[in-house]
């Protein structure tokens, strides 16, 4: 019986650490996300800028919206306050405290929810936001894809014209590789640091940028598949 009570005592205090310390971790997300975000689709084609408070509101706290948010992003129009939820739900809620979206961190600072029907949104800083499309913006234009050994195997362009989805146009320019003409992309996107190369069969290519400036196709092979800015 003594026994028993040990091993009870244990688990109940095991149990206790547990609530402890989701309970630390929600506080310290109610502590962190008040500032700017911006909110998007994955892409960014359509974007609006979110000011989270740390002012209480009813059943959660205060929001600022930017007026083009609702032309941007319908459904923030039934946005009215922000929550933490369990351990690590962000949620963005209407009047009576239903979820409009619930966000979950995928990396530091990154936020992605689901809407059913729609897709997927991110919330991040809006700084990093910003700088992201800086760095979108510098893949724009023209590139060589080389070989490890530096021979160069195809042309293509990057385009800023919007191909749906949150994607953008690619065009490969003549007397490409075989391999790389029978992949033949036909879009693109900036995801993650990734430059994601997109056929028109639903393949993809991803490609990373490693310490010389050059966008290596991963996973890594021992014959390479190389980008390079023009």
């Amino acid at each position: 019986m003594r026994a028993l009570r040990v091993v009870a005592f244990a688990v109940a205090a095991c149990l206790a650490a547990i609530g402890i310390a989701h309970a630390q971790e929600a506080a310290t997300l109610k502590k962190q996300m008040p500032g700017q975000w911006e909110l998007s689709t994955t892409e960014r084609s359509k974007t609006c800028v979110v000011t989270l408070k740390s002012d209480a509101a009813l059943q959660g706290f205060k929001l600022e919206l930017e007026p083009a948010c609702k032309t941007a992003l319908p459904f923030t129009r039934d946005i009215v306050a922000w929550s933490v939820k369990g351990l690590d739900i962000v949620r963005l809620q209407d009047a009576t405290g239903e979820a409009v979206i619930d966000f979950t961190e995928v990396e530091s600072g990154i936020f992605e929810g689901l809407r059913q029907g729609e897709g997927v949104y991110i919330l991040q800083d809006l700084a990093a936001a910003r700088s992201m499309a800086k760095s979108m913006d510098q893949m724009i234009g023209d590139w060589s894809m080389v070989r490890g050994n530096g021979q160069p195997v195809c042309g293509l362009t990057l385009t800023n014209t919007e191909a749906g989805s949150d994607n953008f146009q690619v065009f490969l320019k003549p007397k490409c590789d075989a391999t790389i003409a029978q992949f033949n992309p036909t879009q693109w996107r900036l995801e993650r640091g990734q430059i994601i190369l997109m056929s028109t069969s639903g393949e993809t290519w991803q490609f990373e940028a490693d310490d010389h400036a050059q966008w290596r196709r991963v996973p890594d092979t021992a014959d390479p598949l190389i980008m390079l800015r023009q």
